[in-house]
């Protein structure tokens, strides 16, 4: 059997994803998977277009529990939640995902406020982000940029989760709007203290490999690879799967690149713990 091929990043029908849950623990079985964890968008006060519904949370986590015991004896899994930071009172320390049937968290930013204080969603692809920049944020960028670390920081600092979801999502988009901004100062800079700080706190940080059959990036980047290891991170690599084909999407290369930036080891959960586990790949 194959090693580290593990996924804790995953969406099914209870959110955004595209598939039933049964359909990504047997791709993961076929695939040869050790562990798989399931985590979709935690419920939010309002209705959106990719977040589970509060009422459904009983029912994900019943399922969950049925399904740990039907796939024993193929597959570990594990029941997890992505959990969106809103501000003090709308994060993962909210008493609804305190939960011992929770065997995870990842804490992830998706939306902040513009400065009218209107709430925005920024995961977008390009095109969308461009036009929500230009429209919501009057074409200020670095005003998206500095609020999205921002919310991010109050993120690791109230903490409640266990993962830091990837970290620097906004990279890619950010880039395609004004070349040249993520590698600036002012912008590595943020990465530079969020990932300092997420690392001071025992967070683990995620390597989110979504993008890299389309885009050929990951987040966090790969520019930023070296810090994970200088600071001596704690990594762990999903591939934020809405498609059960998906699920090993970019794993490989992503192994490949941390273990040429000198990280040898990743986070792993085994017989219902984090363990540190050798990167097996050339």
């Amino acid at each position: 059997m194959a090693s580290n091929l593990t996924n804790y990043h995953s969406h099914s029908l209870y959110c955004d994803g595209h598939a039933p849950i049964k359909d990504f623990l047997d791709e993961a079985v076929r695939q040869g998977f050790t562990s798989y964890g399931v985590s979709p968008h935690a419920p939010l006060p309002w209705t959106t277009r990719w977040s589970m519904m509060e009422l459904e949370l009983p029912v994900f986590l019943y399922e969950m529990k049925r399904l740990k015991e039907e796939y024993k004896d193929r597959l570990e899994v594990y029941c997890g939640l992505e959990i969106d930071y809103i501000d003090s009172d709308i994060n993962p320390q909210a008493g609804l995902f305190k939960n011992d049937a929770l065997d995870y968290k990842i804490g992830s930013v998706h939306l902040i406020h513009n400065q009218a204080g209107r709430l925005v969603d920024i995961d977008l692809n390009v095109e969308k982000f461009r036009k929500e920049v230009d429209k919501s944020f009057g074409g200020d960028v670095e005003y998206v940029i500095d609020k999205y670390f921002q919310v991010e920081t109050s993120m690791v600092e109230t903490g409640g989760f266990d993962i830091v979801g990837h970290m620097d999502k906004i990279s890619f988009n950010v880039e395609s709007y004004c070349h040249g901004m993520t590698s600036s100062s002012f912008y590595t800079d943020k990465v530079e203290r969020l990932l300092g700080l997420a690392v001071s706190k025992g967070y683990i940080i995620e390597v989110n490999t979504k993008a890299y059959a389309r885009q050929g990036t990951t987040f966090i980047g790969q520019p930023h690879y070296h810090l994970l290891k200088e600071m001596g991170a704690k990594v762990v690599v999903n591939s934020d799967s809405h498609f059960p084909s998906l699920i090993n999407s970019g794993r490989m290369e992503a192994l490949h690149n941390l273990k040429k930036a000198g990280i040898n080891e990743v986070m792993e959960l085994h017989s219902g713990k984090w363990c540190s586990v050798a990167i097996s790949c050339d």
